[in-house]
């Protein structure tokens, strides 16, 4: 984990309640798809948790949906704002660990993090293919981006106005090896009863200080607890308990 100074070189809308934060700084501490980074907004005594997007050397993407006072700040910031984060922060996905063929499954915000991994899979030369839920086609976004990656990708949403009319389940492709899932809770419990292919789920929790040092985002799993800041938010998906 690092503290450094980030500055906005982008923030805007891309989907109803859903802004693109593109940032310039050292993202030397980031070193794998999953990780997230921690924001500090002006007046908040908690800072704001993101899950990085895509990183490259000296810049960063993440996304954010406006869901509080505090991302409702963020969203107000104007390029060449200058952003206090803790950078480099919990497990990501292991690479190595995913079959030929992983299967990515995103339900709205949770999209992001999986576009970074489908970086990393075709780098290490196996096969994405992506499921990208959401409740309507304003919500949808990145569809653009994993298909430029040539990443086979289909859209679900749940009044049908785009896409797959229903679920990320109601889209799964027929084959794949492994799963790597990030989304809302009832979406990743319907995943893992929906298929018994191995994988790692990626968990959201309400958090304090975003390092362990808090225990506040301790949840109870197979063999024992994890801190989703610090042991995740990236676990083995046979670790979970729903």
């Amino acid at each position: 984990m690092q503290q450094r100074v980030f500055t906005i070189a982008e923030n805007a809308p891309v989907a109803r309640d859903t802004y693109r934060l593109h940032l310039t700084g050292d993202t030397a501490a980031i070193t794998a798809p999953g990780q997230f980074v921690d924001i500090r907004l002006a007046g908040r005594f908690l800072r704001r948790p993101v899950s990085v997007c895509s990183w490259s050397d000296g810049a960063l993407t993440l996304y954010y949906k406006v869901a509080g006072a505090g991302t409702a700040q963020l969203s107000t910031l104007a390029p060449g704002t200058e952003l206090d984060l803790l950078v480099g922060l919990g497990n990501g996905f292991d690479v190595a660990a995913c079959g030929e063929t992983t299967l990515l499954a995103g339900g709205g915000i949770g999209v992001a993090p999986l576009f970074g991994l489908a970086k990393c899979l075709l780098s290490a030369g196996k096969t994405p293919v992506a499921v990208l839920g959401f409740n309507t086609a304003e919500d949808v976004f990145y569809e653009n981006e994993f298909k430029a990656l040539g990443v086979q990708t289909v859209i679900a949403t749940a009044d049908g106005s785009r896409g797959t009319r229903g679920f990320v389940i109601d889209a799964l492709p027929e084959r794949f090896d492994t799963v790597c899932a990030c989304g809302p809770m009832p979406m990743l419990k319907a995943l893992c009863a929906k298929t018994d292919k191995p994988g790692q789920i990626s968990l959201e929790a309400r958090m304090g200080c975003g390092f362990g040092a808090c225990m506040g985002c301790t949840v109870k799993v197979k063999g024992g607890y994890k801190r989703i800041c610090k042991d995740g938010p990236v676990l083995v998906r046979e670790a979970v308990i729903w």
